[in-house]
């Protein structure tokens, strides 16, 4: 596998090797060992699965304490995947980074702790899976603003489809004076 930073320190780009011939594909989507050696060390101890339709947007959605390092693709369809620095000692705080996955390729996008993350639905309809290094908390999930102005996220959606909880997210303004920032 190929593993590639990205413009924010400790993201990544992951595109593994895949084994194609008259009957389809083979890969590997994740192996401990070889994730380690390539910097990834995270020890993953969930696995999500969402479906969605064309123009659905969901995020930007981090969770608090312990905070959740994910590692994210695409196994059906397309996604525009956006990750923001949210860990107010970072140099790249408030920053954004935002990558196109999609079943073809295969690859994958680590995001570590301290960072809010969401996606837009290119194609029909789309498939995530993500790993996730804490388990799921409603009481410690947040949300920070899709749209928010301060942030700058370049969507490639105009008018997504979005919940009610994404809807209500709060400002990164806001967010930004809760942490001391």
């Amino acid at each position: 596998m190929d593993v590639t930073p990205l413009s924010l320190p400790d993201l990544k780009l992951v595109t593994p090797r895949v084994f194609r011939d008259h009957r389809g594909f083979f890969l590997e989507t994740y192996q401990e060992a070889r994730y380690e050696a390539a910097g990834i060390s995270a020890r993953f101890v969930q696995d999500n699965h969402a479906r969605s339709t064309r123009g659905t947007l969901r995020g930007l959605h981090y969770q608090a304490v312990p905070g959740q390092a994910k590692l994210v693709r695409a196994v059906l369809g397309r996604v525009f995947d956006v990750a923001v620095d949210i860990r107010p000692g970072s140099p790249t705080f408030g920053k954004w980074a935002g990558v196109e996955l999609d079943a073809e390729t295969h690859q994958q996008l680590f995001i570590p702790v301290g960072f809010a993350h969401g996606y837009a639905v290119l194609s029909e309809v789309a498939e995530v899976e993500y790993k996730v290094t804490s388990y799921y908390d409603a009481a410690q999930e947040l949300s920070i603003r899709w749209n928010d102005p301060e942030l700058g996220v370049a969507w490639p959606v105009a008018e997504p489809v979005l919940s009610p909880r994404d809807e209500a997210a709060e400002s990164f303004t806001s967010f930004r004076a809760r942490v001391g920032r």
